[in-house]
Formats: C-alpha cells, sequence, structure tokens
C-alpha cells in the first residue's frame, strides 16, 4: 500500500543525505517534496499542514543543522512524527472486569466487517480466550450464513437466530448464551448499509444503549481513502468509537486513510488486515508502520509471524541437517509451505531491512507467488525417493518430472542448480565460514 509513498520519501532523503551540511533552504526544499508525498498519498491535508510544521520546526534545530549526520537526524524526526501521526503507542483491546467483555462491529457493506469478526475470534482465541461470534445482521441473511460457515472453518462458536427475532433481542439472547457457556468475548457483528444512514445508526445505537459494549469498533475499508476517515468521523459522532480495524491494507490504495484517520478522529487504530487468510490479522504498532513506510523494515513482526508459523523442534533438526549437507528437497518443500503461511513473499521482504529496496530491481515477476507454486508442482511431481536424493535425477527422470508439473526439462534442471548451490551455501554459513568474497555466487539466487 505504502510503495510509492516510500520511494518519494526515499528519494527525498537520498538528496539530503548527498548534500552534508544542511542550511534552511535544504529543509524548505525537503519538507515541500514530503509534503507533495503526502498528499499524492491521499493524506488529510489538515493533517500534511501539522505533520510538515512540526518536523520543519524540530528540523531547524541546532541540533540538526550543526550535526555531522543532518540527513539521519531529519529521518529521525520524520519518523517519530509520523509515530505520533498514527497514534503514538499501541492500543489494546479493553477487558471488562468481569467477562465476557462485549465486542461491537460496525461499518458499511464491503469493508470486511463480517470476515473481520471472525479473524478477531480466531485472534482471541489464539491468545487462550473462549470468543462467541453473534450474527446480528438481520439486514442481510447472507451475513448469518456466512458468519456460521466461518465460524464452522474456524472452530469458533456462532450465536445466530431467524432475522424475525431482531437484532436487538439475539445480541441480548447470545449475551445470556454467553454467560452461560463462560465465554470470554461475545463479538456482535452488526448490520451495514452501503451509506451512512439513519436506520442503521438507530439499530447500532439501540444497541449500545442496551448492552453497553466495552469495545465499539469500526471496519473501514483503507481501499476507499478519505471516504474511510469520513465514514469514522460520521460513526464516531453518533455511536462513539474506542477503535478502528483497517482492512485491505495489503491492497494498492496510496494509504493515506491508515495516515488521517487517527489524527482526524482521536480514535486509535487497533488492528490491521493485511490479507484474505483467516489470520491475516495483525495488531497495529505505529512504530512499526512508519519503519515500514521509511523502508526501514519490520523486523519485529516478522519475527513474531516466524514464531507462530515454525515449529522449534523442527527448525533445530533442520539446521542439523543443513550443517551436514543432508538438507533436502523433501525438506525445502516444507520450508516453502510454512513460508506461504506467513504472507505473500514480497510483504515479507519487505519486513526486513534495506530488503524493500533491493528487491525493486529484480525481474517482474520474480517475487510472484506463482513462481512459489511452479517449485512446488516440480517437487510433487518426484517420487520420495527423489526428492530426498535429487543426485539420481538424470535424464529421463527429468523429463518424466517435466511432463508431470507441466514445465520444461529446463526449469527442472534450473530448479535443481540452484538448489544444490543452496545446500552447499547453507552447509557453509551453519559451519561459520565466510562466504567467498563477502557476496553470494555469481548468478546464485533462491531457487524460486
Amino acid at each position: 500500500m505504502f510503495e510509492s509513498l516510500s520511494d518519494k520519501l526515499h528519494d527525498v532523503f537520498r538528496r539530503l543525505s548527498g548534500k552534508g551540511r544542511l542550511d534552511e533552504r535544504d529543509i524548505d526544499e525537503a519538507m515541500k517534496q514530503v509534503r507533495r508525498a503526502l498528499l499524492e498519498a491521499d493524506v488529510n491535508f489538515k493533517v500534511v499542514r501539522q505533520f510538515e510544521a512540526r518536523v520543519k520546526e524540530r528540523a531547524l534545530g541546532a541540533d540538526v543543522l550543526q550535526s555531522l549526520t543532518p540527513a539521519q537526524q531529519v529521518i529521525k524526526i520524520v519518523h517519530e512524527e509520523l509515530v505520533a501521526m498514527l497514534g503514538g503507542g499501541s492500543s489494546r483491546l479493553e477487558q471488562a472486569p468481569q467477562p465476557p467483555t462485549i465486542i461491537m462491529m460496525v461499518g458499511l457493506q464491503g469493508s470486511g466487517k463480517t470476515t473481520t469478526a471472525a479473524k478477531l475470534a480466531l485472534h482471541l482465541r489464539r491468545a487462550g480466550q473462549r470468543p462467541l461470534l453473534v450474527a446480528a445482521d438481520v439486514r442481510r441473511p447472507a451475513a448469518i450464513d456466512q458468519l456460521v460457515a466461518l465460524g464452522k472453518q474456524l472452530d469458533v462458536p456462532v450465536h445466530h437466530e431467524p432475522p424475525s427475532v431482531g437484532a436487538l433481542g439475539i445480541c441480548r439472547n447470545a449475551l445470556r448464551h454467553a454467560r452461560e457457556v463462560n465465554a470470554t468475548h461475545v463479538i456482535l457483528d452488526t448490520a451495514g448499509r452501503l451509506t451512512i444512514d439513519e436506520e442503521m445508526m438507530r439499530e447500532v445505537i439501540a444497541i449500545r444503549d442496551a448492552l453497553k459494549p466495552h469495545e465499539t469498533l469500526l471496519v473501514a475499508d483503507a481501499m476507499t481513502g478519505q471516504d474511510a476517515v469520513r465514514t469514522a468521523e460520521a460513526f464516531n459522532e453518533r455511536v462513539g468509537l474506542t477503535g478502528l480495524i483497517l482492512t485491505k491494507v495489503d491492497g494498492d490504495a496510496r494509504g493515506g486513510a491508515a495516515l488521517s484517520i487517527r489524527a482526524v478522529t482521536g480514535v486509535p487504530i487497533k488492528f490491521l488486515g493485511v490479507g484474505e487468510k483467516a489470520d491475516a490479522l495483525e495488531p497495529f504498532h505505529p512504530d512499526r508502520l512508519a519503519s515500514r513506510i521509511l523502508g526501514m523494515g519490520d523486523v519485529l513482526t516478522l519475527i513474531e509471524r516466524a514464531q507462530a508459523t515454525f515449529d522449534q523442534e523442527q527448525a533445530l533438526k533442520l539446521q542439523k541437517k543443513m550443517r551436514q549437507a543432508t538438507f533436502d528437497l523433501e525438506d525445502f518443500l516444507g520450508q516453502l509451505q510454512q513460508l506461504k503461511k506467513m504472507g505473500p513473499l514480497q510483504q515479507i521482504l519487505e519486513m526486513i531491512p534495506g530488503m524493500g529496496r533491493l528487491t525493486k530491481g529484480l525481474p517482474a515477476g520474480a517475487l510472484d507467488d506463482r513462481e512459489l507454486k511452479r517449485v512446488e508442482a516440480i517437487i510433487y511431481s518426484m517420487t520420495p525417493e527423489e526428492r530426498r536424493h535429487p543426485e539420481i535425477l538424470n535424464g529421463s527422470r527429468r523429463r518424466r518430472i517435466a511432463r508431470g508439473s507441466g514445465t520444461t526439462p529446463a526449469d527442472v534442471n534450473e530448479l535443481l542448480k540452484q538448489f544444490m548451490e543452496m545446500r552447499k551455501l547453507m552447509k557453509q554459513m551453519t559451519a561459520g565460514g565466510p562466504i567467498r568474497g563477502g557476496k553470494l555466487p555469481k548468478g546464485m539466487r533462491l531457487p524460486f
């Protein structure tokens, strides 16, 4: 989402870095470029003006102009002000003194509200909680069916009743049921509309007044830009929001909603929807998002994803196999599948400091997840014996594998060549030896 903004800010700071000492004229020009980049990213105009004024005031201080590394000082200031714009520290869900904690989800149709309710339930269940989903959208029967289907898929209970009971009646009955089954959280999926209307607001307000939810979370589509900000303002004014969940953050929108919505509404962002999968919901950390925007990576989120995906015991076994150069294609296939669970390859690489910039020079499609599927197809077309001992793959076997995977013998040869080189490199690195010349071998790349 922030690729274009990141590129433009990188160019601004690169020009500053080449100047050595800075004067007021350099700061003015840099801030003009930063302002233009933020406006083109669809950030709210008032928010941009306030951000620019704060950064400029700090950048003109003696600690920057007289510094030996003024460009780095400016980047530090921009990072700190981005974090402040995004809300400062992380904001967690409120907990009821006595369970269950009631969470009311509100939002317009198409924002991903029902799916996000299920994602939040999964997030809570993985944290050791016992959530109960409530299908309270009686205006759209498909929403009830969708939530029931998601609940079965994620093994999360769903309270649902005929629409004739009414949204308020369903919510009251669900709360009683939650107390009977000792649920820790009740997640109310309320009705949405294509646009904000009075009937929807009255229904949501009635549920709020009757159940007094501990959290009222607006699910807003980040792809809609400043429309999402205006939606948040309207809901906050009428219902009173305690938090925001931005969905479709992995899309190709300009990102202005994510940067504006906290500053305009004063309501904290609590989660980001970063994909379509059920586990693609991340707690929002302003400092991490600011680091991603400035191309500094996001190592903490990467580590958290890896810890949730990879098995520690299996990782130790693989480390031993790498050291002994017995890492085979069956092991590689398993690691490839674990990697896919962490998210799109491009998204993962951008979390590694500096790697996002390096991937810009790769050929188009080099980081396409379809390439991973092609590699999987080739390995799946091998017998277990061939995966464990790739050295037995002669010409006729390779031609058979190519036919079975819908690829060419050249594709199979290329994969095997790169895998063998990678295995040698792994043995060298795990043994603690240096890579010859401090660089990867010429032509060396990952086998996907």
